[in-house]
């Protein structure tokens, strides 16, 4: 629950920020969270959210 509630917030903050600063409209921002609330509703969710989770633990793994 933790990932998926960072990840929405990082979303909204790239949202945000192309918006603001890089003319992305707020219908294309609208567009595009209607997008992913369907996205959410398909048969690809879980693989999604797999394919996510697997993303997210590799970035985790890497050390500096």
């Amino acid at each position: 629950m933790i990932l998926s509630i960072s990840g929405v917030v990082l979303l909204g903050i790239i949202v945000f920020l192309f918006s603001r600063k890089d003319g992305l409209k707020v219908s294309h921002a609208l567009v595009c969270a209607l997008f992913g609330f369907y996205l959410a509703g398909t048969a690809l969710a879980p693989s999604i959210k797999a394919g996510g989770e697997s993303l997210a633990s590799l970035l985790g793994g890497i050390q500096f």
